[in-house]
């Protein structure tokens, strides 16, 4: 599907926005002109927006006058205001709404917006920056055929495309969204171990990082359950399972466990 006349709006423009941005720009999904953004502060928005060359806007009133595509990236409890600024202007079919607000869903939007209003709740995450992400999409939503095709055509050059039931948006949003910083503190100490036996930091930081990206390209790949491709690694009696029994000693799954329960709040 062709993008190209199509303008993409942000309402709030953080590290989120800025990642789904930078990667809709860098995997060639738009160009920067074809973002507007607005937020809180101003003089902030003008440099991350020209850093893409993307278009700051005063008000989210102004964003969905101006884009075709109105992605709703505030905090979840700006929501309603913003919706009370929007709600006329986004009121039509030749425009819809991406949330990617935490804990937001379509009943509660349809609750708020007129009744001819298009939206769907997703959730991504930061590596969408660099065309790795992930989103994690609600399982109904208000679109037209048109628009369904225009949201898969924009995020399959830069991420995963999942839809989930609407109770499992939150914990899907805990392992795809959280995640990245969950294994970015794995890929630092594992780094930090191979410093402490001699490797040079970025060298380590090399290693441990595409050693990730390439585990989860295999498993994408092959469909293998991750099991396998640790049974794959670990011979009998050899060196790698010696240090998979250490990480089951010191509670590695069940730490991860504990760190979605606290999440999710379970």
């Amino acid at each position: 599907m062709d993008l190209s006349s199509l303008t993409i709006g942000f309402i709030g423009y953080g590290n989120m926005a800025q990642a789904m941005a930078e990667g809709f720009v860098d995997q060639g999904v738009v160009t920067g002109g074809q973002i507007v953004a607005c937020a809180g502060h101003f003089d902030k928005l003008e440099k991350t927006t020209a850093r893409i060359g993307a278009r700051p806007l005063h008000s989210a009133t102004e964003v969905a006058i101006s884009a075709d595509i109105v992605i709703i990236a505030v905090k979840p409890y700006v929501v309603e205001s913003v919706i009370d600024s929007i709600k006329t202007e986004v009121a039509h079919d030749d425009k819809f709404i991406i949330s990617i607000a935490s804990g937001w869903t379509l009943e509660q939007y349809q609750a708020l917006f007129l009744p001819e209003t298009h939206v769907i709740c997703t959730i991504p995450n930061t590596p969408i920056a660099v065309g790795q992400g992930v989103v994690i999409a609600e399982g109904k939503d208000s679109l037209n055929d048109d628009q369904k095709l225009t949201v898969e055509a924009m995020f399959k050059p830069v991420a995963l495309f999942e839809r989930v039931e609407t109770a499992q948006m939150s914990v899907g949003s805990v392992v795809a969204g959280c995640g990245p910083a969950y294994a970015a503190m794995f890929i630092e100490a594992l780094a930090d171990a191979g410093v402490k036996y001699g490797l040079p930091r970025q060298t380590a930081y090399r290693l441990a990082g595409k050693m990730v990206q390439g585990t989860g390209a295999l498993q994408i790949a092959t469909g293998q359950i991750p099991a396998a491709i640790k049974d794959a690694v670990c011979s009998p009696g050899g060196t790698t399972i010696k240090g998979v029994s250490a990480l089951e000693q010191n509670g590695f799954r069940g730490s991860i466990f504990s760190a979605v329960d606290a999440v999710v709040g379970k």
